[in-house]
């Protein structure tokens, strides 16, 4: 058979064929015309399962050669605030395209000349096994120290220290029921004394079981919990991780069980919907043992916890055990009232009635009505106003309370650490065009902050499933520009679309645009209740169109002016307060019915008007041309005398859209 006639049926070229051969096994000569037919028979039937295995072996050698490479470099980094992808490349020790690879499975497309922030560094970094600081320069800067150092020297100089409400964060895939887990907890268990039910999510609640409070957060997704973690904001004393029993362990799991361990929790194993009949718990223990993660009833320390998210079987088991675990890590999960309240912002937005709001985790000290707001030793605000996860106005917050503050003059970002201050002090004033800390980020928000009096803003609120799709996108979108329209980003975070993200949309009038993320059933629900638009999109261009055609929508028609002739008044027939008859002598060009009119006289304006009616003789006449004598019925206030000129043109809008 010829070479060429084998490559036509294995889809390959013929010099492609030549250099394979050998490869897999087949000695033909590069310069081979002809190969022996039991030959191309063996390669015909061969060829598929040998060109998998050379794959798999590339695919082998790479990660090798990857994991090799990561292995040989120093394991501690040092960081600045913003360096490129070959800055990062360098200061890892790796090659530039194994770090571009890493940097595509964690979402983020980039250039090797493209900037990253820290938080986004520190995270790939992380993932790869460094332990990554701050370098010298920026660690200099007041206040970027961790929020875990922070409360460590507080709680070492504390004179007493008492037991405080363990914080407990719920993780696992998104369909297995960790939504639904945090709803039942909040509506079967919520504190005494409230009334009517949750009145406002604000992200995080308590509820009581024993006497005892529990603290949950409901985080937005793994990735904002890895940004929260990756600036030092340690939040959590305990994890759940949530499997659901008929369906197992998924790579999302995996990734949440990753990041609970990195972090260093204590966690329990939630098997979601054991009321499905197809649900199999010793399926889900089986492959948490292939974990090395062994069941307690397995001899091993894995506590296991089977229930019912939508029956409320197990809930209870859930909580004892759950208090259980904080009573063995009771020595760490103490705070000291007494001092100046510090703290972890949980969620933060920009409310169309309120200003800027945050959700705060108190973790150590107490909050007080009237409280200086201190974030990185920049004054922001003042406590005006304390609202607890009821809604309900209180005075006072203690550690492990999340708590909603009102009164800052800006609102902070999602892991933002903010400070109780000292009014004795003289505290830096946030200046309007601070230094960029996010990038286009921030960028937006003072382009956003200049033009809010003059620009028509079209507000919108922003999900992504990554970091690096979220800076993408903001970045892009402060690459719109316009002097009369703009975008007001009012909120944007990592995760699926919730109920609260509809709720802060509602108040702000905004759209929820959300990129490779899901919509919860709770929130598709009160969406369409509430008259709020939520738009989900897989390619960043079309998200970016649609807001160009939103804010071009916002832009007033732009007015071409088309001069149609001019004429000279020879009579004046009537004269009314609202319109004149006069005859007009066309000089040039014509007269046209409905035409607009500028009255001149001596050459100055003094007036303007519209064509309602043209007559020659008696009858009446829809344009009158140049070297023609005409009636014209003017509408306009201006008196009209003979010997003035008139300057006939006609107006079209036309609609403008952004480029």
């Amino acid at each position: 058979m010829n070479v060429s006639e084998l490559a036509r049926r294995l889809n390959v070229s013929p010099n492609y064929l030549r250099d394979m051969l050998p490869k897999i096994g087949f000695d033909v000569g590069r310069r081979a015309i002809k190969v022996d037919d039991r030959v191309a028979e063996s390669i015909l039937q061969k060829w598929p399962s040998l060109m998998r295995e050379l794959e798999d072996k590339a695919v082998r050698d790479k990660q090798a050669a990857i994991d090799q490479a990561i292995q040989e470099a120093p394991k501690e980094v040092q960081i600045p605030s913003y360096l490129t992808v070959r800055e990062f490349a360098q200061a890892l020790h790796l090659s530039l395209p194994l770090l571009m690879t890493e940097l595509m499975k964690n979402g983020i497309l980039s250039s090797v000349n493209e900037r990253l922030d820290f938080d986004t560094a520190a995270i790939v970094a992380e993932d790869l096994g460094f332990s990554v600081k701050r370098s010298t320069e920026a660690a200099s800067d007041k206040g970027t120290v961790a929020i875990e150092e922070k409360i460590k020297t507080a709680l070492a100089e504390a004179k007493t220290l008492q037991p405080r409400p363990p914080v407990i964060v719920v993780m696992g895939h998104v369909d297995h029921g960790k939504t639904k887990l945090l709803d039942t907890i909040r509506h079967t268990n919520v504190v005494a004394g409230e009334a009517g039910g949750i009145t406002q999510h604000i992200g995080a609640y308590q509820v009581e079981k024993n006497n005892r409070l529990l603290t949950f957060i409901d985080t937005p997704g793994h990735e904002a919990f890895r940004a929260m973690r990756s600036r030092g904001a340690k939040v959590a004393d305990i994890a759940i991780l949530v499997v659901a029993a008929d369906d197992g362990i998924k790579p999302q799991t995996k990734e949440a069980l990753s990041i609970i361990q990195s972090a260093g929790l204590p966690f329990v194993v939630a098997v979601n919907k054991i009321d499905k009949p197809e649900a199999d718990i010793e399926k889900v223990k089986q492959e948490l043992g292939a974990m090395n993660l062994i069941p307690e009833d397995w001899g091993g320390q894995t506590i296991i916890v089977p229930l019912s998210a939508k029956t409320g079987e197990g809930i209870e088991h859930l909580l004892e055990v759950l208090l259980l675990v904080a009573e063995l890590h009771k020595d760490t999960i103490v705070a000291d009232p007494s001092a100046r309240a510090l703290g972890t912002v949980i969620e933060a937005h920009i409310d169309r009635g309120e200003g800027p709001v945050a959700t705060l985790l108190v973790q150590n000290g107490t909050l007080r009505f009237g409280d200086l707001v201190i974030q990185e030793g920049t004054l922001i605000g003042k406590v005006r106003l304390l609202r607890d996860y009821h809604g309900e106005t209180i005075m006072v917050a203690a550690p492990s309370t999340p708590i909603r503050i009102l009164g800052l003059k800006e609102a902070p970002e999602v892991g933002d650490i903010l400070e109780s201050g000292d009014p004795k002090i003289s505290y830096l004033s946030p200046v309007k065009k601070k230094q960029v800390r996010r990038g286009a980020a921030a960028e937006l928000m003072i382009r956003t902050e200049e033009s809010s009096v003059a620009k028509v803003t079209v507000p919108v609120l922003l999900k992504a499933d990554v970091l690096g799709s979220l800076e993408a996108i903001i970045e892009s979108i402060a690459k719109i520009e316009h002097p009369e329209v703009g975008i007001q980003v009012i909120s944007k975070g990592l995760g699926n679309i919730t109920d609260a993200d509809v709720l802060r949309a509602e108040a702000s009038r905004a759209l929820i645009a959300g990129f490779h993320v899901q919509v919860t059933r709770e929130a598709t629900d009160l969406a369409q209740e509430k008259g709020v638009t939520i738009k989900i999109y897989d390619i960043i261009y079309n998200l970016l169109d649609d807001l160009k055609e939103r804010l071009s929508e916002k832009l007033s028609p732009e007015i071409i002016s088309t001069d149609l002739g001019r004429g000279t008044v020879v009579a004046v027939f009537r004269q009314e307060s609202q319109w004149q008859i006069v005859g007009v002598r066309v000089d040039n060009g014509m007269i046209k019915e409905s035409a607009k009119a500028r009255i001149l006289r001596h050459g100055e304006v003094v007036g303007d008007g519209a064509v309602e009616r043209l007559q020659a003789g008696k009858e009446v006449i829809k344009e009158a041309v140049a070297g023609t004598e005409c009636g014209a019925q003017i509408a306009t206030i201006t008196k009209i005398m003979a010997g003035d000129n008139i300057e006939f043109y006609q107006e079209e809008e036309r609609t403008r859209t952004l480029s």
